[in-house]
């Protein structure tokens, strides 16, 4: 999974580039298909890479959350 994500990296910012530096009737696609692919394929699948095994709850702000904070921000001030 992380070689096939930085494949796509690569080949999304090869486009960008490309379509960038070529003057050519297309050179608009490429850009746009570049920056589709990187939102709608490249950083999608690069998020479920790093967040597949974490617990969303540890993230979350939760009632008992706050409280480990104020009573870590309380043995801080000592």
């Amino acid at each position: 999974m992380k070689y096939l994500i930085i494949i796509i990296f690569l080949l999304v910012f090869t486009s960008i580039i490309t379509g960038l530096v070529i003057d050519t009737s297309y050179s608009q696609k490429l850009i746009g298909f570049g920056v589709m692919g990187l939102f709608f394929v490249a950083f999608p699948l690069f998020a479920y890479y790093r967040w597949k095994d974490k617990n969303i709850k540890d993230y979350m702000i939760t009632k008992e959350n706050l409280e480990e904070m104020r009573k870590s921000q309380e043995k801080k001030k000592y």
